[in-house]
């Protein structure tokens, strides 16, 4: 029998609470732990937890925050009734203008096969009611895969946008936003690829005659994910270059969708700029057996690359280099080369050589398309993006073997991003980033990953180059751990009640939209983890409201010479960054066992 007064204290983060705390007074007489089953015991916990719940969402509206729950009815033996509890009203739309300044806005990605290989939008109500389901949410819109190998599959410059615009006009009528993905490449062979989009047939038809337009290993094993940087400017597809070929895709997608860009849902564009429409080179993929964590390959074997290096040795004064032959295999480890092992020959005159040109190639393919993307959506009132890959495993060997072979020079006195962000910069193009929700110590120690100082060495490049910064995760998770990393790097010093805090994210998307992430228990925690992002606010629609106005796309500014990109290779210490998020998503399940533990652990 409890005859004493046992509290219950739950901390609430952010809103309108502050560090204010929600007491509950549980009294003795509403039930008698002591003589109850166990069962009983754990519904009737149940029950008071809910009501935490609804009492938490009264305090939103101002009602007091001290609540006895000994006046609420009591129903059948010793259980707190929950349908006999008053609901909480719901709370207007109305914002704290600081804490706002806070908001992040939230995407989700839609599954990858949302329109067909066939080039058809397949069951439209299931997603027409995911998408409530996501508005109801608060979640701010969705981004969207637009393959080039569906829409310019039928022959050159034979577009067909009438499936993409179906979906365009649905999610438009949902009343999310939208971020288009210019998707360049294969889907396929990657993590998550749960469909095969290839690209259009016509160009692999080319390939047939010419393999070497697509990116190939020191083996000869080519990859038809992307076509390799060596042909950005060879005429090679019916008189036009590769270059040329995305170009024209997205001078085609803004005639087709001038509409929805005036109207203001299309509010950025993410250029696809290599496999996974990532910028880098497609040094790791499951199609050629490459398995975590292995460092991967150099993909700069094709003809057209191995001219261009021999030039380029030529002109240093070293026509005798030629490309490496001693880096190993997709899944060697960097010891085991002669390459990437100690004292190795990333660390020589010849190694450095290489891999400067190696990601300056990288660099150089991505300003050029970007600066086809300005032209084609000059005035629009939009954005430009680009994304880059997480490479976390091997970040913390003195190599960094993984990232090196991905086209990323990142060294410990060498930065490998800020370069990418000072050259997104001259676009004006959001630098959009991944692995947000993973933790050192969810990794393989053997694997010597660091996504934690990963993100923060990339953020903080971005933000020092004066860019937006933009993320998502790299794997689907649907736990808190995984949401409080996330909400974590968003803010990473929390939030400032005085207005517009210094580090902050432009926004996060979340991947991806799924039957798993649509269950209940997924949902609930999805919600609370929007709600978070939005610091307790509720979902807003006009942008400007949290210093996200897009303004008429400005033309980019004149080309960086390579001298001034490299000096954005000199290393700085990150920003600081807490060890948790100030704005919590809890485990609401977690959090009740713990409670019962803790409460029959008194009677034991």
């Amino acid at each position: 029998m409890i005859n004493n007064m046992t509290s219950i204290i739950r901390s609430t983060q952010g809103g309108c609470w502050g560090s204010d705390r929600l007491r509950l007074r549980l009294y003795g007489g509403v039930f008698d732990l002591a003589v109850m089953p166990l069962i009983d015991r754990v519904e009737s916990l149940q029950g008071v937890i809910r009501k935490v719940k609804r009492i938490e969402a009264m305090g939103q509206t101002g009602r007091s925050n001290y609540v006895d729950v000994t006046k609420f009815p009591k129903a059948g033996t010793s259980k707190l009734s929950t349908d006999e509890m008053p609901e909480a009203p719901t709370a207007p739309s109305t914002y704290n203008e600081k804490m706002l300044a806070n908001y992040v806005p939230v995407y989700v990605m839609l599954p990858l096969g949302v329109i067909s290989n066939d080039n058809v939008f397949e069951d439209q109500p299931k997603m027409e009611k995911q998408l409530k389901e996501l508005r109801a949410a608060g979640v701010d819109g969705v981004m969207v895969d637009v393959w080039w190998g569906i829409v310019e599959s039928k022959g050159p410059k034979q577009y067909d946008w009438s499936a993409y615009r179906s979906l365009f006009a649905l999610v438009q009528e949902c009343g999310l936003k939208l971020q288009a993905i210019m998707s360049f490449h294969r889907c396929g062979g990657n993590v998550g690829d749960e469909v095969t989009i290839p690209l259009p047939q016509w160009v692999l038809d080319i390939g047939e005659t010419d393999p070497d337009i697509f990116y190939t290993n020191r083996k000869g094993n080519r990859n038809k994910e992307y076509l390799t940087i060596g042909v950005d400017n060879q005429p090679l597809f019916h008189g036009r270059t590769a270059v040329q070929l995305y170009s024209d895709n997205m001078k085609s997608f803004r005639q087709h969708m001038s509409d929805f860009i005036e109207a203001g849902l299309i509010i950025d564009i993410e250029v696809g700029l290599g496999p996974a429409g990532e910028l880098r080179y497609p040094s790791y993929t499951g199609t050629q057996g490459w398995v975590f964590p292995g460092i991967g390959e150099f993909q700069c074997y094709d003809k057209y690359l191995e001219a261009e290096f021999k030039e380029a040795a030529t002109g240093a004064g070293h026509p005798e280099w030629g490309l490496p032959d001693n880096a190993g295999e997709y899944n060697d480890t960097p010891g085991s080369t002669e390459f990437f092992g100690l004292n190795g020959t990333y660390m020589t005159e010849k190694g450095k050589f290489f891999l400067t040109w190696y990601s300056n190639k990288l660099l150089n393919h991505g300003d050029e398309i970007l600066d086809e993307a300005n032209r084609a959506f000059l005035g629009c009132k939009l954005k430009l993006a680009a994304k880059v890959a997480g490479i976390h495993w091997w970040y913390k060997s003195p190599s960094h073997a993984a990232e090196l072979t991905s086209g990323y020079y990142n060294l410990k006195d060498r930065d490998g991003y800020r370069p990418i962000a000072r050259m997104l910069s001259r676009h004006y193009a959001i630098f959009n980033f991944t692995c947000l929700e993973m933790r050192d110590s969810e990794q393989r120690a053997d694997a010597k990953c660091g996504p934690q100082e990963l993100v923060q060495q990339v953020l903080s490049g971005g933000w020092r180059e004066e860019v937006e910064v933009a993320g998502e995760n790299a794997l689907s998770r649907y736990d808190s751990n995984g949401y409080n990393q996330m909400l974590l790097n968003a803010r990473p010093n929390g939030i400032s009640r005085e207005g517009l805090p210094k580090q902050i994210m432009y926004g996060v998307t979340y991947l991806r939209l799924s039957d798993e992430l649509l269950k209940d228990k997924n949902f609930k925690i999805f919600k609370t983890f929007v709600k978070k992002m939005h610091t307790d606010q509720d979902y807003c629609a006009d942008l400007g409201m949290y210093n996200h106005q897009i303004g008429p796309l400005e033309r980019s500014k004149p080309k960086l010479v390579m001298e001034d990109l490299l000096e954005a290779t000199k290393p700085m210490e990150p920003f600081p960054w807490g060890e948790e998020t100030d704005m919590k998503v809890d485990d609401f399940d977690g959090v009740l066992a713990n409670l019962i533990r803790k409460l029959f652990s008194l009677f034991k």
